[in-house]
């Protein structure tokens, strides 16, 4: 019991209940002892240290806990949620966003700026700089209390490396290290995600897919993506490219993609070439937010291009839910605000194509935070390393 307060121990403790806290907020204080496997009294001893540098919080009305003897339930504890920050910037092929995000996942502040991103990226990051500043003034956040910059690029991009795969994908991009150029304009720790792993991220530590620790992510936008949670972790693969579902082939003689191929699902079943097909269709210019109006009024003919578009996007997802058997399916991105329109079709083709034990396990459900989600997870990147920060600004503090 005493090597549990060794100074070495005592930090590992910090780290460790910090982190239990982050991936399950709202936990007893025996609910914590039991699962990090630590006594009673280190657990309220780390939690009384906690406390008092306002990293921690404890409340009495968690849901549905067993009252103690003396009648009052036991006290919840979940991190401060002003405890630290971190800032995410999404950028979209035709957008830059920026958003303060708290411990807890909320987000403060954000901005928001129609841009050409594809063709303009050292402006482009001059526009992030100046909506994440503009974030953290509204947020009266300091940048002391950010723990970093998470971003969500529109492209694959290589963990061990760094390198961002834009060729084909961001025209203008080749040669351009984004994580160094955000670093030297906003002066603090820059991590590079693709913006579906980010959206991933982001819903399984704040949205639809929290506590679901096998997931996919599927982004329908003018790019079309997956990003994985397996095992409780993101999936990237060996060159930072897995789940790059808008380039699998649907059409042997269909239209040239972007990538070099030819009938890829995005060139069928993005947000670019649906409102160029109900735009032919009508005889005059759709933009998506028409083309969801129309859906949403019952216009046969757009909801028929996006129930199609649905059953594209599940066929191509049926191979890969037959290859991972993951426990949920969350849809986002551009398209998603379609609402069943678009998820019925996709369910109706996993049921139709998915070994029945996988078609059963798995659910197919519309992302909980929206537009926002990409830009949520680009910030969750940096918040995950909150325990250990938070851990080592203590320790500094003696």
């Amino acid at each position: 019991m005493i090597e549990e307060f060794a100074p070495s121990a005592r930090n590992a403790n910090r780290v460790r209940l910090l982190q239990a806290l982050l991936h399950g907020p709202g936990r007893s204080r025996a609910e914590l002892g039991r699962a990090l496997g630590l006594s009673r009294a280190t657990i309220t001893a780390v939690l009384l240290e906690l406390e008092r540098a306002g990293m921690v919080e404890q409340q009495a009305d968690g849901p549905e806990e067993r009252p103690r003897s003396n009648g009052r339930p036991p006290l919840q504890v979940s991190l401060a949620p002003s405890a630290a920050y971190a800032v995410g910037l999404d950028f979209g092929h035709r957008h830059v966003r920026a958003a303060v995000c708290d411990l807890g996942g909320r987000i403060v502040s954000d901005r928001y700026e129609r841009f050409d991103v594809d063709e303009a990226p050292l402006e482009s990051f001059e526009v992030a700089q100046q909506l994440a500043e503009q974030a953290l003034v509204e947020a009266e956040v300091d940048t002391a209390d950010v723990i970093g910059v998470g971003v969500g690029l529109p492209a694959p991009i290589d963990a061990a490396t760094g390198l961002v795969h834009a060729d084909g994908i961001l025209p203008n991009w080749a040669g351009i290290q984004p994580a160094l150029e955000l670093e030297k304009r906003l002066g603090l720790p820059v991590n590079l995600e693709n913006d579906t792993n980010a959206g991933a991220m982001g819903e399984h530590l704040f949205g639809a897919g929290r506590g679901v620790d096998n997931l996919a992510y599927v982004q329908i936008s003018a790019g079309i993506g997956v990003g994985l949670i397996l095992n409780g972790a993101p999936y990237r693969g060996v060159a930072g490219v897995a789940g790059e579902l808008g380039h699998v082939s649907m059409v042997d003689d269909g239209l040239i993609c972007r990538c070099g191929n030819r009938g890829c699902l995005e060139t069928i079943a993005n947000t670019l070439s649906l409102t160029s097909l109900v735009s032919r269709s009508r005889g005059e210019p759709v933009a998506l937010a028409q083309l969801i109006a129309l859906v949403h009024a019952g216009d046969r003919g757009a909801r028929r291009a996006v129930a199609d578009a649905g059953t594209a996007v599940g066929t191509a997802l049926a191979a890969a839910i037959n290859v991972l058997n993951p426990e949920l399916v969350v849809i986002g991105g551009e398209l998603a605000p379609a609402g069943e329109t678009l998820l019925e079709p996709i369910r109706a083709a996993i049921e139709r194509r998915v070994i029945a034990p996988a078609a059963s396990s798995v659910r197919v459900v519309p992302s909980m935070l929206g537009e926002r989600a990409e830009v949520t997870g680009a910030a969750a990147m940096q918040l995950t390393r909150a325990p250990q920060a938070l851990a080592e600004r203590l320790a500094t503090r003696g």
